[in-house]
């Protein structure tokens, strides 16, 4: 009997569950935005991985997360005896590994517009992140508004605007969940803490993301998260 193309497609995660299984280093959920990343990859795309976590801004947060990367910094994926560390990296593999699953985009000029997206969002947008950094359990309306972090949240509106006008039709960014919203999701998640008004479409798009399965799961378990970081907190 001829397999189905989604039997196909979930070959490669079959044959990987047999043998060996991913393992993903994350940081707090409540607070790491990095390893928020490649974890809702994963789970949207449903590819089965153990879960390492490691409790960030204490003082053997470095040397734990050391034993499995010479990076010292979260996310870092383990795939049998490989060791992929930074969120894109990551993110970048999975696609390669798993192909059929359209992680990227198909069409090669929504994929190529995803990328850049996700590299501006991994190399920019800095005084976003250090004006609001991501605390989920938190309402911080109103604070973090500096002339940096309004016009970093300028352009990701316009990131937005052009593609879900051009890609999206105005469902997530390029149609379809893809890495390029879960690569936006920890902003979703900023603009809620930081009460920032967004145009309705925008807002709506806001909405759809915090409303995906796998979302909602990080965002349930950030609020179930014991650990807290004051200096995240106290704000």
């Amino acid at each position: 009997m001829q397999k189905t193309d989604l039997e196909t497609s979930l070959a490669p995660i079959h044959a990987m569950n047999k043998k060996s299984n991913f393992r993903l280093v994350i940081g707090n959920k409540n607070y790491s935005s990095w390893s928020m990343r490649p974890w809702l990859v994963m789970k949207a795309f449903g590819i089965p991985f153990e879960e390492i976590y490691v409790p960030l801004y204490q003082s053997n947060s470095t040397q734990k997360i050391s034993e499995y990367s010479v990076s010292g910094r979260v996310p870092v994926l383990l795939a049998e005896e490989l060791v992929v560390w930074d969120s894109l990296a990551i993110c970048e593999y999975l696609a390669e590994r798993f192909p059929l699953q359209n992680l990227w985009p198909e069409a090669e000029a929504a994929r190529a517009t995803a990328r850049s997206i996700c590299a501006e969002m991994h190399s920019g947008l800095n005084q976003l992140r250090e004006a609001m950094p991501m605390n989920i359990r938190a309402f911080f309306p109103g604070k973090g508004r500096t002339a940096g972090s309004q016009a970093d949240i300028g352009r990701v509106s316009e990131i937005w605007e052009d593609c879900l006008s051009t890609y999206g039709a105005h469902r997530f960014l390029f149609g379809d969940f893809s890495i390029a919203d879960a690569y936006f999701a920890p902003v979703v998640m900023r603009f809620k803490t930081y009460g920032v008004s967004l145009a309705p479409a925008l807002q709506a798009y806001c909405e759809r993301v915090e409303s995906f399965p796998a979302v909602q799961e990080w965002v349930r378990l950030a609020h179930e998260e014991p650990d807290r970081i004051s200096k995240f907190d106290a704000m």
